[in-house]
């Protein structure tokens, strides 16, 4: 493989410094409580008011200050992922089965009690977040869903996304952001939180590292930072669609990684060459243009089978394939967050509208995982039982193992039965 343009060296943040802050922040909420939480509250979002609870009826009333064309797109977005969660959560079945004679196994799938969404609202309101967590949630069962996100300077959150997380199903919205929001939910730290099972959400490189800190004293989707997008082309492909694309996900973040991958030397030049123009015609240029400028890439490969190694080796959040053909690369390829088949599927309607979550693995994560789903909010706990004949049999194998390991106590817990059950069986 060839680059027409490589992304400049040192575009990753060095985590060392995250790493010690974020870590000092939460020691500091852990120990002092809604202190520290207002502290930083204040410094970071400029907002620590007598309450961070949106008040329930401002979050009932909020469709009412949002236009109507904004609530029936919300809406509609609201009952495709509800739609396609409950079709997932349809394949995920409980199991009981006998598998010899008088030994039967199952699992069952137990939704998670609790779960905290954290919704970015920094750069952008990101109101997809708010029922592209809650959403999942809901329809997995789980009791108690509160949101937190971050405040503007005058304490308001977007109407538009209060709407969504209200229309998803949430109990709650914390107007509170960052590692603090994290914190208060993780250790149930704020008047009327309690401490939550499970936190989700994407979020920048400071809520990401908190996650990250806290797994363990509760569970965590995955680590979903800054936006990536791949797209893989060949000469059959539009260059302007494909520009387009690439903007449209460049936008997120100065830091946000969009990479073209082509058979077509022709297409990767053609769509540098447009890059300007599409820049330009955004109003969120600045942003698009660093993440293009510092982390966009255009590379040309030999043959398809390059193309899916490339892409796979990458392993990006978003892979968009605009190729003859393009739903034969459903199967070749292995390694992304989420696939957008064909031109007609842009990546922007999977972070918004059409269904699928778009809390996705970033930093090439999707080589061991897949995204946020209903499936990430369910237990899969295993049960056993059997009859005295069957104990029998388990017993003598279990015993010669246990012996063999040096485990006695366990080897002597298989004998006791052993020695029970074989006068009556």
């Amino acid at each position: 493989m060839r680059y027409l343009k490589r992304a400049a060296e040192g575009t990753e943040a060095r985590q060392d410094a995250v790493r010690a802050r974020v870590a000092a922040m939460l020691d500091e909420i852990r120990h002092e409580g809604e202190p520290a939480i207002r502290r930083y509250a204040q410094e970071l979002d400029g907002h620590a008011p007598a309450s961070f609870r949106v008040p329930d009826e401002t979050l009932a009333s909020a469709g009412d200050r949002v236009e109507p064309d904004v609530r029936e797109a919300i809406d509609f977005a609201i009952e495709q992922v509800r739609t396609f969660a409950r079709l997932q959560r349809e394949t995920m079945r409980d199991l009981e089965v006998e598998t010899r004679p008088g030994v039967v196994l199952g699992h069952r799938n137990l939704p998670v009690r609790s779960v905290g969404c954290y919704v970015p609202g920094g750069r952008y309101s990101l109101i997809a977040s708010a029922y592209m967590s809650v959403v999942p949630a809901r329809v997995a069962g789980v009791e108690h869903v509160v949101v937190c996100t971050p405040p503007t300077r005058d304490g308001s959150v977007n109407p538009g996304l209060l709407y969504a997380a209200a229309r998803a199903g949430a109990d709650a919205v914390y107007a509170i952001g960052g590692v603090q929001a994290l914190g208060a939910m993780a250790y149930g730290l704020l008047p009327g939180m309690e401490p939550v099972d499970m936190i989700v959400g994407p979020g920048n490189q400071y809520v990401v590292e908190a996650k990250r800190q806290l797994f363990g004293l509760v569970g965590i989707d995955l680590l979903a930072g800054p936006t990536e997008i791949g797209i893989l082309a060949d000469a059959s492909a539009d260059p302007y669609l494909v520009a387009a694309d690439l903007v449209g996900q460049a936008e997120h973040d100065p830091v946000s990684r969009v990479v073209l991958i082509t058979t077509s030397e022709q297409l990767g030049q053609a769509v540098i060459d447009q890059m300007d123009d599409h820049l330009q015609a955004v109003a969120t240029e600045e942003v698009a243009r660093a993440a293009w400028e510092h982390g966009g890439e255009v590379i040309v490969v030999d043959d398809v089978d390059e193309l899916v190694a490339v892409s796979d080796q990458y392993a990006l959040e978003h892979v968009e394939v605009h190729v003859e053909d393009p739903r034969k690369m459903i199967d070749r390829l292995g390694e992304y967050g989420s696939l957008f088949v064909g031109e007609e599927a842009t990546v922007a309607y999977g972070d918004k509208v059409s269904g699928p979550n778009h809390i996705l693995p970033t930093r090439r994560a999707a080589r061991f995982t897949g995204g946020l789903w209903v499936g990430k909010f369910l237990k899969t706990v295993t049960f056993q039982y059997m009859d005295e004949a069957a104990s029998l049999e388990m017993a003598r194998h279990c015993e010669v193992e246990a012996v063999a390991e040096g485990m006695v106590a366990h080897a002597r817990t298989a004998t006791v039965r052993r020695e029970r059950y074989a006068g009556r069986s």
